[in-house]
């Protein structure tokens, strides 16, 4: 047997933990060639959007490649941490750590190119499946046939072989400090009783609760200042939450005799506290990934919700036109006339929009006889007000206080009567970005003279609503972009530009939550061999299979899912944050994203737990 016959064997016969390393690198290869396939395709090589499209995916192909270095080096570091012992009986047989080094560098390249060729095979395989999801995604106008990207290949290749090449040569460099006694006795030498620092525990609990406390009370701009500093402090907080905080709570609760003696929990707890503290940074690294993975989908997810959510409440009629100019009366005909070649039945209202000076600012008041009019368009109850009521009606989204601020002024009419709001309402009927004032009819008459006024018109379809895009770009080709608003248009016009962004984070976050993912799988798996020997020496001692699952079940549990809930608090405070700078309620948005990824990590958690245990059965 050749020496790279026993590198290539060697490879076969650790391939359980090579698995996720395996399949975790060739996942990472395909997502950045099929980044790849779309810089480099043809529909996307002209300007405008499509420059956009190709200088956002070279740009996320960028952040995975960096991302995937980091990567595929701790995957690699932890698999050499698990073989210390594999080490010192090659040594103890005449290797020498140049020949150690050699073997593990020609193991990693040979991963490392199976998984290179892997991830353009599969990358090739779903190349027209993705083709045709982003092109919907996208919405580009384009069909992106499939295409032989040579290109693509090409650069994918050269970049993995090169970063696969770089990463042997470090881990290899690594192994020159290792002794034999430590790598014969590394899993033996005692550790010491992990202890926590009573002023780094309380520091951690501090840190994390004022990083909350900060980002949950700004509002408005006061985010954008304050989230620097509060990542700074969650990160800090975060790590000493698992390197001080996890060890006290495990200490206590193994003082706790009620607890600690209560079945099986003495050998849940005999070495959690070893393996929280051994684990801390790798249970700090999956939480901040976790956390960003999670904060950049739902806050792309969230944007995308207050854009198009914001064009909904502020036209909420499919039609709406607005002007101030002489060419009122032909524009209007042009709209009905287009509306009726392509077919589009709609109902309509008109009414002439009047704004006051309120409160030093130009506030609109309305009558009821016109909010009525619209109100019934889009079904919503009219309103009855008698001769001095006003009702303050708060524009339907986002709210950014003016309710509050027209609650505290007054109305002058011109026979001298002072009007008071006292009642709120909320309504979509007119076209407002900011709250404003309903008055009854009579006291409509009586107002001042408006410092400005404008036109407005609506359309409400009642069928045909296949034709309104097509109808809609009639009328954006013939009238101001300013004055008509076809909402589906501009919704389409929203996400045309916001797809690519879209789709460029939802990608760049699945790559990050599968690294996490697999990071756990590596820390599991490090301690397989001792957990072997562990439960096969309590077996012989009375332990039943039912209690060994119990207690399988439960450690896998806590070291799985202790920095996945970390990573949703903070995800979901991110979020809550998000929901504050735009004063907007992101609340199902936000539930949405963080049950998908748990959902996920739940079905990933069962499959690795299934073998997990398996392995601990098959050594008892």
């Amino acid at each position: 047997m050749t020496f790279r016959q026993f590198a290539f064997n060697n490879v076969i016969r650790n391939k359980r933990l090579y698995a996720a390393y395996f399949l975790s690198s060739l996942f990472t290869v395909m997502v950045f060639f099929t980044f790849s396939i779309f810089a480099n395709h043809p529909a996307l090589s002209g300007d405008g959007m499509n420059s956009v499209v190709t200088k956002g995916m070279n740009a996320s192909a960028g952040i995975i490649y960096v991302f995937s270095f980091f990567f595929v080096l701790y995957s690699m570091s932890s698999f050499l941490q698990s073989r210390k012992k594999e080490f010192g009986l090659l040594m103890i047989q005449g290797m020498s750590i140049k020949q150690i080094r050699l073997m593990v560098f020609l193991e990693n390249m040979l991963i490392g190119l199976f998984a290179t060729l892997g991830g353009i095979l599969l990358g090739l395989v779903f190349a027209k499946a993705i083709l045709l999801l982003a092109e919907n995604v996208l919405i580009i106008e384009q069909t992106l046939s499939f295409y032989f990207p040579m290109k693509a290949i090409l650069v994918t290749f050269i970049s993995f072989i090169i970063l696969f090449f770089f990463i042997s040569l470090f881990v290899t460099y690594v192994l020159r400090s290792k002794k034999l006694i430590e790598l014969i006795k590394g899993n033996k030498m005692s550790k010491g009783e992990p202890k926590a620092n009573r002023f780094l525990t309380m520091l951690a609990v501090l840190l994390i609760g004022v990083g909350y406390a900060a980002a949950l009370i700004a509002k408005g701009l006061v985010v954008v200042a304050a989230m620097v500093p509060v990542i700074i402090v969650v990160c800090i907080g975060t790590y000493l939450l698992f390197t001080q905080l996890s060890v006290y709570i495990i200490r206590r609760l193994k003082k706790n005799e009620s607890v600690f003696w209560f079945k099986t929990n003495m050998l849940l707890f005999s070495d959690l506290a070893f393996r929280m503290k051994d684990n801390a940074r790798t249970f700090f690294m999956v939480a901040m990934v976790s956390t960003v993975a999670f904060s950049a989908i739902g806050t792309l997810f969230g944007f995308q919700t207050v854009l198009t959510s914001s064009i909904k409440n502020a036209n909420a009629t499919t039609f709406s036109y607005r002007t101030t100019e002489e060419h009122e009366v032909k524009n209007v005909e042009f709209i009905n006339q287009t509306l009726k070649e392509e077919k589009v039945t709609a109902e309509s209202a008109h009414a002439i929009l009047r704004y006051f000076e309120v409160g030093g600012d130009s506030i609109l008041i309305a009558s009821q006889s016109d909010y009525n009019r619209f109100a019934a368009l889009i079904d919503e109850d009219p309103i009855e007000l008698k001769a001095g009521q006003v009702m303050t009606v708060e524009f339907e989204g986002t709210n950014f206080g003016q309710t509050k601020e027209l609650l505290n002024e007054t109305i002058t009419l011109t026979s001298g009567t002072v009007l008071k709001p006292k009642e709120v309402i909320h309504s979509k009927a007119l076209p407002a970005t900011d709250s404003y004032y309903i008055v009854s009819d009579e006291d409509y008459e009586k107002l001042p003279e408006p410092g400005f006024q404008e036109s407005y018109y609506a359309w409400e379809a009642t069928d045909g609503e296949e034709h309104i895009m097509a109808a809609s770009e009639k009328l954006y080709k013939e009238l101001p972009r300013y004055e008509i608003i076809s909402v589906e248009y501009e919704i389409y016009e929203i996400m045309k530009g916001f797809g690519p962004i879209l789709f460029v984070g939802l990608f760049i976050g699945i790559v990050f939550f599968v690294s996490a993912g697999s990071f756990l799988y590596f820390r599991l798996y490090m301690d397989l061999d001792e957990d072997k020997q562990k439960f096969k020496s309590i077996s012989k001692m009375g332990l039943t299979e039912k209690e060994l699952q119990k207690v399988l079940n439960r450690q896998t549990m806590i070291l799985f899912f202790a920095p996945i809930l970390v990573a949703l608090i903070h995800g979901a405070v991110a979020l809550t944050a998000l929901s504050n700078l735009f004063y907007f309620n992101l609340f199902k948005e936000s539930v949405a994203v963080l049950s998908v990824f748990l959902a996920i990590q739940v079905v990933y958690f069962f499959i690795v737990r299934f073998f997990y245990t398996k392995q601990i059965k098959a050594a008892i």
